[in-house]
């Protein structure tokens, strides 16, 4: 589904939320749920290399023909976030998108983004988050269960901005809004990113 879906929403905004977030960004990268690749493309030419992690096999297949057309290396691996096949203080800098919704342990998944980062390396995250509109956040609540069955493991209640902080990441730049280009994302708003 979420292959199926990801053209349309990229081509109303994301993409362009995806360029912003990874602006700026060199060394060695790891992207954690990769997902079929969307972000490949917008990584700048200081990155030398990116270890994309993916653990569901179809979109996994699609990360890698995307790899081929990336302006740079990238590197598709099986894995998942709470198990990053990397060696401690190994990276530059770190990328969710739109994925630590649906890890089945956040806190264990930011432990490992930890592990694997370098001291003084950053994590850039583009997250759905529960919204801080009480209305908004008691859609999502009720619409969680039936939701998180049909989105791969999503889950619209997580408060991944507290959850960031508590596995100790301090947040340089951070930006919360709302972004709504279809029906689905209307109930997945408000976005947390940083840059």
């Amino acid at each position: 589904m979420y292959h199926r879906m990801s053209a349309k929403v990229e081509a109303s905004g994301v993409a362009e939320h995806r360029q912003k977030l990874l602006a700026g960004l060199a060394g060695r990268v790891v992207e954690v749920g990769a997902g079929n690749g969307l972000n490949f493309s917008h990584y700048p030419d200081t990155v030398g290399e990116v270890i994309a992690v993916e653990p569901e096999s179809y979109l996994r297949a699609r990360a890698e023909v995307a790899a081929r057309n990336a302006p740079v290396l990238v590197r598709v691996v099986d894995g998942d976030a709470e198990h990053l096949p990397l060696e401690d203080g190994s990276i530059d800098a770190a990328v969710t998108s739109l994925v630590l919704c649906s890890v089945a342990d956040q806190a264990a998944a930011l432990s490992e983004i930890w592990r694997v980062l370098r001291p003084g390396g950053e994590l850039r995250f583009y997250e759905h988050v529960l919204a801080s509109d009480a209305r908004l956040a008691r859609v999502q609540r009720l619409v969680n269960p039936i939701w998180t069955r049909f989105a791969g493991g999503c889950k619209l209640t997580r408060n991944t901005h507290a959850g960031i902080e508590a596995a100790g990441f301090i947040f340089d730049e951070y930006e919360q809004f709302l972004f709504q280009p279809c029906l689905a994302a209307k109930l997945a708003a408000p976005v947390d990113t940083s840059y």
